[in-house]
């Protein structure tokens, strides 16, 4: 093959995984131009928890770093993460929401969606794929890989034919847990390219602390672009480092190209940022570590830390043990969904109440209600049939693509916001994050009335009445 591609995720997964997705555009501006410069096969800047993050905690319009990002990168493709029918929030949207999210996202910078379902459930990912493709994006759908006895080399394959059927410009097989082995990965990645035709991209975790290992693998069996990070913000829950593939590939089939003097400078404007996140705590040093209880449990290391901060909250630490072991049980019994954004923690949330509670299944959340009922989509093995009475009795469960249930979302949404839309992309804020939009939108306005009240006061010291 002619050299492997790189897609960098420093301003998305990267600080996802490491500190909640908590950096802003400043940190990001000054090294746009440079990341600009290697000649990675993409950026991977918006999308997963960014969007919710950027009006939640750092008052920051999404939309808004997106343009920026894209008025300073003029030569690199952008991508983003979509959890299809969920979009970046965590339940399905209409068809129309979801329609406009991706044209509107096409239109303010993004070139290539990657879609996900996290049950694989292809019918949930259909509408997204259209939509990009209609919006002259590239459509790339990812498998959510994960292990049990039915999630094997055979079911990835029937999967990514599927895919390349309904239009997927590429697949990427989404580890979102770091559990592929390099073995395996030489297995599946073999196999994938010899069943389809579209380029094949891998995306790892470096929490078990086989990713690099892997990547090699898969780069040996043909993948055509792996996902890495610069070095301050790699490894732990985060991807391998961009420099050390990069420097290991050189001289050889594989070589991607890029120059280790502009990725060094790269990294010099990332270590001060990450030494600023390790004093503040919010980079905490235990998930650069190694955690053998993501190979054991399959557990991403996102959710590992939700399940220690849910069992502090119940003052039960102690039973952290118990509930790793409850996981996979829990897991079984609902058909083995792979665990990623939501079901990771719909999962892990019934695993504490299991344990914590001392009776299984004794409080079911919402979620997990809606889940058995179909609402999410079909799970690849079936519903334990004692489980699915126990958590929902005889109610009916979907058979069909659970969105052909929504009705259409887009003006109604409209006429709620009304009075605080400013841009168009308002709405779709507000249709994902209701509550958190609008408290934005309050922000956003003060911040305009104490500009215009400072500009009234310059104008009256300068020209006086």
């Amino acid at each position: 093959m002619a050299g492997v591609k790189i897609t960098e995720t420093v301003l998305r997964d990267a600080h996802q995984s490491l500190i909640a997705t908590r950096m802003n555009i400043e940190e990001m501006l000054p090294i746009l131009e440079t990341l600009d410069k290697v000649g990675y096969h993409s950026l991977e800047v918006w999308g997963g928890a960014t969007f919710d993050s950027c009006l939640r905690f750092l008052n920051e319009d999404p939309w808004e770093r997106l343009r920026t990002i894209r008025k300073h990168v003029k030569n690199t493709k952008l991508q983003m993460l979509l959890r299809g029918q969920n979009l970046l929030g965590y339940k399905h949207y209409a068809d129309d929401i979801v329609t406009e999210f991706i044209h509107k996202s096409i239109v303010n910078g993004i070139d290539i969606i990657r879609i996900f379902d996290a049950l694989n459930d292809v019918r949930n990912i259909e509408t997204a794929l259209k939509a990009t493709k209609s919006a002259g994006g590239h459509a790339q759908v990812a498998i959510s890989y994960t292990i049990s006895p039915v999630h094997n080399i055979d079911y990835y394959i029937k999967l990514a034919k599927q895919m390349e059927e309904m239009g997927a410009d590429s697949i990427c097989v989404k580890d979102m847990a770091g559990i592929l082995t390099p073995y395996t990965a030489f297995e599946l990645i073999t196999n994938l390219k010899g069943f389809i035709k579209v380029p094949v991209q891998l995306h790892t975790h470096y929490t078990s602390g086989v990713a690099s290992m892997t990547y090699i693998k898969a780069i040996e069996a043909g993948v055509d672009v792996v996902d890495c990070a610069i070095s301050p913000m790699a490894l732990g829950t985060s991807q391998p480092p961009t420099e050390s593939l990069v420097a290991s590939l050189r001289g050889t089939q594989y070589d991607t190209e890029y120059k280790l003097e502009i990725l060094n400078q790269i990294a010099e404007h990332f270590i001060p940022i990450r030494e600023k996140y390790i004093k503040s705590g919010q980079l905490d040093l235990k998930v650069l570590g190694v955690d053998i209880n993501t190979l054991v449990y399959q557990v991403p290391g996102g959710m590992l830390s939700n399940l220690v901060s849910q069992l502090n909250m119940q003052n039960a630490s102690d039973k952290y043990g118990e509930v790793l072991k409850e996981i996979p049980r829990v897991r079984e019994e609902l058909g083995y969904p792979p665990l990623v954004t939501p079901l990771s923690q719909m999962v892990g949330t019934q695993a504490v109440f299991n344990v914590v509670l001392g009776e299984r299944y004794k409080v079911v959340p919402k979620e997990i209600k809606a889940y058995v009922k179909g609402e999410y989509g079909k799970p690849a093995a079936p519903i334990s049939k004692e489980i699915q009475q126990k958590i929902i009795g005889s109610d009916e469960v979907i058979e069909g693509r659970p969105a052909d249930r929504i009705p259409p979302q887009l003006n109604g949404f409209k006429e709620d916001i009304k009075e605080f839309i400013e841009q168009e992309e308002d709405v779709l804020s507000y249709a994902l994050f209701p509550q958190v939009a609008i408290e934005y939108f309050k922000f956003r306005r003060s911040q305009k009335y104490k500009i215009d009240s400072v500009c009234v006061d310059l104008e009256r010291k300068t020209h006086p009445v």
